[in-house]
């Protein structure tokens, strides 16, 4: 077992169950996702405050994988479902986190302005979407980067 932060300690140090189950997931959810280089570049706020640091390895792969779980509301495809629940269940496994985590809930957004029309509304969803499958695509390549910071051990992602 690899200790890598306070709070959670890291089992399958040599990397069997993450090579063989989670990676492959894990590439088959980046080509579900099919987005190209379109995203924008800025960093989302989840992003910005939970990094994959010296130390805070573990607590970011727990965090990450709880996030991944509000894609399944997405419903993109069964494929696409399955190899969410496998990354995200699958890292949760790996994660032996004893502390109380406390996730903190979004803030409520509130009463939005009535949309005047349809074609508005169904504009606003689609780039919602397009966004989340962005921030998707980013959220698995930033877990990618720290499993196998992890798993080399290395000091720097």
């Amino acid at each position: 077992m690899f200790h890598a932060s306070s709070d959670c300690d890291i089992e399958g140090r040599k990397g069997n169950e993450y090579e063989k189950v989670l990676m492959i997931s894990i590439n088959r959810l980046d080509n579900v996702i099919e987005i190209g280089s379109n995203c924008p570049t800025n960093e989302s706020n989840f992003l910005k405050k939970h990094s994959c640091d010296d130390n805070k390895e573990a607590m970011f792969l727990y965090r990450a994988a709880r996030k991944l779980k509000q894609f399944l509301k997405m419903n993109i495809s069964e494929d696409f479902n399955l190899h969410l629940l496998i990354v995200s269940e699958g890292t949760l496994k790996l994660l032996n986190c004893t502390g109380k985590v406390k996730e903190r809930k979004a803030p409520s957004q509130g009463e939005g302005q009535p949309i005047k029309n349809l074609e508005e509304n169904k504009l606003l969803k689609e780039q919602k979407k397009w966004n989340d499958l962005c921030f998707l695509r980013r959220l698995l390549e930033k877990m990618k980067t720290c499993w196998n910071k992890i798993l080399r051990g290395a000091k720097d992602p």
